[in-house]
């Protein structure tokens, strides 16, 4: 699965400390594989954010993406990082 990130969510990154970097990094390459989607659970937003998904770094952090093709979920667009304040 290929992975793009979106210029606000390179920035949210970079602000985050190393150790909080390094763990999204290893979450974001188990997103790559559909089989771990369970493991850093992976689920559908709704409200106004719905069509986006959202998985877990750790108990705070989530990352919220989308699929750049709905009917092939081959290439996904992360958009922000951070607690749960990520979802407003």
């Amino acid at each position: 699965m290929n992975i793009a990130y979106t210029p606000s969510f390179l920035r949210q990154l970079k602000s985050m400390p190393p150790e909080l970097k390094e763990e999204a990094m290893e979450k974001i390459e188990l997103l790559r594989d559909v089989k771990n989607h369970k493991q850093i659970k992976v689920h559908k937003l709704g409200g106004r954010l719905k069509g986006r998904y959202s998985f877990s770094v750790n108990f705070k952090t989530r990352i919220v993406f989308r699929y750049l093709n709905t009917k092939k979920p081959q290439e996904v667009l992360l958009t922000a990082i951070g607690d749960h304040d990520v979802y407003r």
